[in-house]
């Protein structure tokens, strides 16, 4: 259960400084590791936990800042934050396969910190953020609201529009408190935080008066009626298919479309399949002729890997579950769902369902939990007796996605959000990017729907999609996260301009 009782946790917040160097300078920079507080008709409710990096300045203008947060929902900022963005990182092999216990965490010669300052934000209920004790009336209120006495009292937080109302709050109250209502601000969030981006980008504006430079969508999660595929659904099954194809090449079981070792044409081979020929197969069903359809089979189990009768037997209906059980069986091994390019032992390899873990993400907990608290506590010198919550799965299994009959079609989306903010302020750049090898958020989804915002020609150049090699977490990769990083350098510097 969340850490919720009446006496108020020890939270001794910290604020540091610190060097980073990098190969042609040093950065000199404050952390701030503190709780900042959030209100309901000026009662506080609830202290979302976050760590800011703020760089020492000689210009006249003012930095650039950067809201980073993660998705989930109900995972912490210590992805990005450890992973990628901050000024220390995990150390990961090349290739982003994990390395051997106790973790090691090293400067981090990618940090964004180089181009602008960060604040890692960590949602209600996730890292050291939490809700605070309530008196009697409003106890009573919330759990009526949340219908169990015993539930935990950040649950009034875990809902689409609470919670971007708390990060609208924080990101407004941080720029009050810090003086920087007139930096370029962007926001920054991957997988269901790309979602929290894509709503933002609107919401920021209309009810916050925040405008933002720039928005950068890692890995996101736009519209849920693509995540998932059902005997009745197309576009779902055609998006993932460039992955798979993808994972597939990388592994060497696909049947290359041009020369061998050509990831970009084998891909691109695979998204003119998925559109002109799986989409009307999936739509024609039985109608289609009986050899149109081995052909169409015989085609997409070369591009994917996979046995010719596997593929028949799905129909052309290839799930994530049945790709990463299925591409390497005859080595009796899986691969993983947040990054295909990552193999495992198949733990029960006799069995007709695959009952064991996912190595790309459960394999990843020890290394972020080792390294967030370690940083926190050792480096940053934070004091408190919370436990960091890395991956909250009582947060997830109590989501509402309830949006008030907002819904379309009985699916949440944010692409529209996205749209209306891109016209509302015609500078805000926005940057769309996934990992190659992501099953769980296919690369491929954003490119189809990107083709599909209608953007007017005026705006339309503000959106870049960009994908690199890896899987959900592709800055795991030393080589993604570098181009990676010099993109984004550009994209600031296009943004700010």
């Amino acid at each position: 259960m969340s850490e919720t009782s009446t006496a108020t946790p020890n939270r001794k917040p910290s604020q540091t400084e610190h060097t980073l160097t990098l190969p042609d300078r040093q950065i000199q920079y404050t952390a701030l590791a503190e709780w900042q507080t959030l209100f309901d008709q000026d009662k506080p409710v609830a202290e979302m936990f976050y760590v800011a990096y703020l760089a020492q300045s000689e210009a006249a203008a003012p930095r650039s800042l950067t809201f980073v947060f993660n998705g989930g929902p109900g995972a912490a900022s210590a992805y990005l934050h450890m992973g990628a963005l901050g000024p220390q990182r995990i150390a990961f092999g090349t290739q982003g396969t994990l390395p051997k216990p106790p973790v090691s965490v090293v400067e981090n010669a990618e940090s964004w910190l180089s181009f602008t300052d960060l604040v890692f934000i960590d949602p209600i209920g996730t890292g050291f953020s939490r809700s605070l004790p309530r008196d009697k009336e409003a106890q009573e209120q919330a759990t009526a609201k949340s219908k169990a006495a015993d539930a935990p009292r950040e649950t009034e937080f875990w809902e689409v529009e609470r919670d971007l109302k708390a990060l609208g709050e924080f990101i407004q109250r941080f720029l009050s408190r810090q003086k920087r209502w007139l930096s370029p601000i962007f926001i920054a969030g991957e997988s269901y935080g790309g979602f929290r981006v894509a709503r933002l980008a609107r919401k920021l504006q209309q009810e916050f008066g925040i405008g933002l430079s720039g928005a950068i969508l890692i890995s996101p999660a736009l519209e849920f009626s693509l995540l998932g595929g059902s005997d009745y659904d197309l576009t779902s099954w055609a998006t993932l298919l460039p992955s798979f194809a993808a994972s597939a090449a990388h592994h060497d079981r696909a049947q290359w479309s041009g020369k061998p070792g050509d990831l970009a044409a084998h891909t691109a081979a695979a998204e003119q399949f998925a559109l002109k020929t799986l989409i009307p197969l999936l739509a024609m069903g039985d109608a289609l002729p009986v050899d149109e359809r081995q052909a169409a089979y015989q085609q997409l189990a070369d591009l994917i890997g996979l046995p010719l009768a596997l593929v028949e037997r799905q129909a052309g209906r290839i799930g994530i579950e049945v790709f990463a059980r299925s591409l390497l069986r005859d080595q009796e091994r899986i691969v993983g769902l947040y990054d295909a390019s990552i193999t495992a032992i198949d733990p029960f390899p006799d069995r007709v369902l695959y009952e064991g873990i996912d190595p790309t993400l459960d394999g990843l907990d020890r290394l972020f939990t080792g390294a967030i608290n370690s940083h926190l506590r050792d480096t940053l010198g934070i004091e408190t007796d919370l436990t960091y919550q890395l991956l909250n799965l009582e947060t997830f299994k109590a989501w509402k996605f309830d949006l008030k009959g907002e819904l379309r079609q009985g699916f949440i989306g944010a692409v529209d959000d996205l749209r209306v903010g891109m016209t509302l302020n015609p500078y805000m750049q926005v940057y769309i990017t996934h990992g190659l090898f992501d099953l769980v958020t296919p690369y491929f989804a954003s490119n189809h729907l990107a083709t599909l915002m209608k953007l007017n020609a005026e705006i339309r150049p503000n959106l870049t999609l960009k994908h690199f090699q890896g899987g959900h977490m592709f800055y795991t990769w030393e080589t993604s996260r570098q181009q990676w990083f010099a993109e984004m350098q550009d994209f600031y510097q296009t943004a700010i301009a």
